[in-house]
């Protein structure tokens, strides 16, 4: 027979919360209801979350009303401890029976794993869920994880905002619990201009049409969804395209309980600031998409979202284009003001700006990747004097008025300046892209001077903190470093040139005063660099086990530790690799065992099997073209030719005794298999492999 069940519905309502935490802290409140179930024995079916401003909520449908009765074993002292040598009952078995509240004889005879154990069974009636649920609602209330705590009235009640009301349901019962001074009940409150009337729910089924009914769209997916495609609606209808960053949408869903969005416009002379600072008014202040053309140029219009259908949609139109102008008026101010002092003047006020306490100002690291990019441009074949020049420029803009008002402008606002100062186009591109790419996925520069500045910017950064003992611990990581070395390889491997990493980080170490840094710090940064590749080859589905076996080889050149891996994991799944990486662990730990300092060229007038001479000439026949695969980067032919050696070196392994009797022979065998991984290792480490598969 089924167990009864009912629907939970538990609403926490409150005053406007921040759109930030919203979606986890409605997380955080199913989460402690599912447990607290779960920990009762109280099984459940389904459960969602509704998050608005004004309300976090959970409903959990098909909850038992009781839990099964379960057996509760009791332990006591061992059998043979529970009586004395005269066959009395022992104080360690009256203390037992009397801390269980029965008499020694009711005690029986338990086993367990570690004998057998005078025990006490009893059947625990199951939990009742309108019992344990009022506690298990309290506790779910504290465990919502909240920042800045305040309080309201008189009460000593602490939460993010204001409880005004808490709906508890079981089925079609109020469950009682008291939260923030408040007790639970049935009603709840819709839109609060739209309707403003208390709501009776007669069951958690009703919860979500009723608030719709109410103007509420409670689901968040289901919000945020409406906000979207409300938004390509209205830039469909101006033959625009809306630019909907996902972090702003999440936030505006956060903001509203039912949306409507409504376009606006603003005075076309503003385009003649930067975009950036525009958008960024927008966006950071008044939280509107804008618009661009089909050739990506910004357009002076924006899209709002309100929450209330409003009797005069013109007029709450008009009050946000109010609101904007004053923003944008600003950034138009700076921009002015900004343009009247070239950009190259502003770098002796880096002086006073510190970059870090222990490694200088902003002017000293500047000194430095300018140094560095030169380096880095040589290297490439570009233009040194154009890497140079941006990377002089290249933080000048810091001190500007407008990136000290809208911070996300660096380089953007600098490149804006170089160009009104007729500095070439490409040093001023150069300048705004060394900041690229900025987050995971974003564009990379577009030309190699541009580059060798991205380069040595963070280079100088990473070799620069983790000099100073201060590299990332955990989720500390205050000078993005993790983002600046993942950067670092994506820009070398882009550039697909022989760049090797341990030379680039000797080269930025250098260029630090000496003893200010580690000795060692080249070395470690270019360890946690190629670590970082780890992360990008999970987003491509490929082993760690292909990374490993590749960059235990020692190579240092992130484009050819990428070539590499990608014809090695393509190679991995293949019979004969996994065949040739059993044969490279049973090599590797035969050689690890020898006492022996041994090369790769053994003796051939020592072979006594034809199994060692086929695989030795098998290798001599390789060598030469797996080198000249190598040589040319070519590493799916040379994988494709040491397959070949799967047959050789599964004949020498059945037909031969490697750890022969005699001393030499068993010697030259040593050196034939060093030759044989010798061979292997020019590509990747095959012992590291393990079950590594596509």
């Amino acid at each position: 027979m089924k167990p009864a069940t009912a629907d939970l519905l538990f609403e926490l309502g409150t005053e406007e919360l921040p759109a930030g935490p919203l979606l986890s802290m409605g997380e955080a409140l199913r989460t402690s209801i599912l447990e607290g179930l779960a920990d009762h024995g109280l099984l459940c079916a389904t459960n969602q979350i509704f998050v608005t401003p004004r309300r976090l909520a959970v409903l959990v449908r098909a909850v038992s009303l009781e839990a099964p009765d379960k057996t509760v074993e009791a332990l006591g002292p061992p059998v043979a401890a529970a009586r004395d040598k005269a066959g009395d009952w022992t104080p360690a078995a009256l203390g037992f029976a009397k801390k269980q509240g029965v008499e020694v004889t009711e005690l029986e005879v338990i086993n367990t794993s570690k004998g057998d154990r005078l025990g006490l069974r009893r059947i625990e009636a199951g939990a009742q869920a309108a019992s344990v649920l009022p506690q298990i609602l309290a506790n779910a209330v504290t465990a919502i994880p909240v920042t800045k705590r305040m309080r309201w009235g008189r009460e000593r009640h602490e939460f993010l905002r204001p409880v005004q009301w808490v709906v508890a349901l079981l089925g079609t019962e109020v469950i009682d619990v008291v939260v923030m001074g408040i007790s639970s009940d049935r009603h709840t409150l819709g839109h609060r201009f739209h309707h403003p009337d208390s709501i009776d729910l007669k069951s958690p089924e009703q919860y979500e049409g009723a608030l719709l009914a109410a103007y509420v769209l409670a689901d968040f997916d289901q919000r945020r969804e409406r906000i979207r495609n409300q938004v390509m609606a209205i830039a469909k209808n101006l033959n625009a395209n809306a630019v909907i960053d996902e972090a702003l949408l999440n936030e505006v869903t956060g903001l509203v309980e039912w949306p409507v969005a409504l376009q606006g416009s603003f005075d076309p002379a503003f385009l003649e600031v930067p975009a950036g600072a525009v958008i960024s008014s927008m966006k950071e202040h008044q939280k509107y998409f804008h618009l661009v053309s089909d050739q990506g140029h910004l357009l002076p219009l924006f899209i709002t979202i309100a929450n209330i259908e409003s009797n005069n949609p013109a007029s709450v139109i008009a009050g946000n284009e109010r609101v904007i102008r004053p923003r944008l008026s600003d950034a138009a101010f700076f921009f002015e003001t900004d343009k009247a002092t070239p950009l190259a003047d502003r770098g002796s006020r880096l002086e006073g700006i510190v970059f870090q306490q222990k490694l200088g100002s902003v002017a000293d690291k500047t000194r430095r990747i300018t140094a560095l990019s030169g380096w880095v441009a040589g290297a490439l074949g570009a233009d040194v004097s154009v890497a140079q020049r941006a990377a002089t420029l290249a933080k000048c803009d810091l001190v500007s008025d407008l990136v000290l008002e809208f911070p996300d402008l660096q380089g953007i606002a600098g490149a804006h300046y170089s160009r009104h100062d007729g500095e070439l186009e490409a040093v001023s591109a150069s300048i705004e892209e060394h900041y690229w790419p900025r987050f995971s996925g974003d564009q990379l520069p577009k030309s190699p001077e541009a580059a060798a500045v991205a380069i040595a910017d963070r280079l100088d950064t990473l070799v620069g903190i983790f000099g100073i003992g201060q590299a990332p611990t955990g989720s500390k990581d205050p000078f993005a470093l993790r983002r600046g070395a993942l950067a670092v390889i994506r820009l070398l491997v882009n550039l697909d040139m022989q760049l090797d990493l341990l030379d680039l980080t000797k080269r930025a170490a250098s260029e630090y005063p000496e003893n200010t840094l580690d000795q060692d710090t080249a070395q470690a940064v270019t360890e946690y660099t190629l670590e970082r590749f780890r992360s990008w080859y999970e987003d491509q589905d490929i082993p760690v086990e292909v990374l490993r076996a590749v960059l235990a080889t020692g190579i240092t050149a992130p484009a050819q530790v990428d070539r590499r891996v990608t014809a090695l994991n393509a190679f991995a799944g293949t019979e004969a690799a996994v065949a040739l990486a059993a044969a490279n662990k049973r090599v590797a730990n035969i050689l690890n065992k020898s006492d022996q300092t041994l090369s790769d060229a053994p003796n051939p007038e020592l072979f006594h099997q034809p199994e060692e001479s086929q695989l030795y000439q098998s290798l001599q026949t390789l060598k030469p073209v797996v080198a000249d695969n190598i040589l040319k980067d070519d590493y799916a032919a040379a994988l494709s030719n040491l397959a070949s050696l799967q047959g050789p070196v599964d004949a020498f392994f059945e037909g031969v005794m490697v750890n022969a009797d005699d001393p030499a022979t068993r010697t030259n065998r040593h050196e034939l298999l060093a030759a044989l991984r010798s061979a292997f290792t020019g590509i990747a480490d095959f012992a590291l492999l393990g079950g590594a598969s596509k």
